[in-house]
């Protein structure tokens, strides 16, 4: 029979989509960073306090807050790109465009740079460039699709926004060989 709708169907489904898909490599030691920093915020808080001998379970407790905040602060975004999208996931809500329908990239610059994705449906996603940049897997896909949504005509402006960013990611993958092999 030539119909298999069992176990191994799905699986193979999975494993195909799995492979398919680039994540942010340094998104895990982000989030690591993030409750080091905010654990470090506690202990000197708690320490202060503590030294100062006005120290009461419910100023300990007080001091937990401005912890939890810096966490909140400094949690890093969850980037995935697979074929045909993008997706961004923060502690409180899940972003996605359709890259290979993409109407608009912009790169906005200020205090921390944001690159701005646009799609035909209304989607709109905000991440960091550096995370493309420190990703070059992410930046494939993400590029790939760009070049179709150009081909197909919905790209109406972002070219040269993207043309910058593929710059910037070459310049520091060419940095990164050189380190590597001793080239500096």
């Amino acid at each position: 029979m030539g119909h298999r709708n069992g176990p191994e169907t799905a699986a193979g489904a999975l494993a195909q989509a799995s492979v398919t898909v680039a994540c942010d490599r340094r998104w895990a030691g982000d989030v690591y960073s993030s409750i080091r920093y905010s654990a470090v915020l506690l202990a000197l808080l708690l320490l202060i306090d503590w030294g100062s001998g006005s120290f009461t379970p419910w100023r300990g407790a007080l001091w937990f807050v401005p912890a939890v905040l810096l966490f909140l602060v400094l949690f890093p975004q969850r980037v995935r790109v697979g074929e045909g999208w993008l997706e961004s996931r923060s502690l409180l809500r899940e972003r996605r465009v359709r890259t290979d329908l993409l109407v608009s990239v912009r790169c906005l610059d200020g205090v921390s740079q944001r690159l701005v994705l646009r799609d035909a449906f209304g989607g709109r996603v905000e991440i960091d460039p550096q995370v493309l940049v420190n990703n070059p897997d992410l930046w494939y896909r993400l590029e790939e699709d760009t070049q179709k949504s150009a081909a197909l005509g919905s790209l109406l402006c972002g070219a040269t926004a993207l043309r910058r960013l593929a710059q910037r990611i070459d310049r520091e993958n060419a940095l990164t060989v050189f380190k590597v092999s001793g080239l500096e």
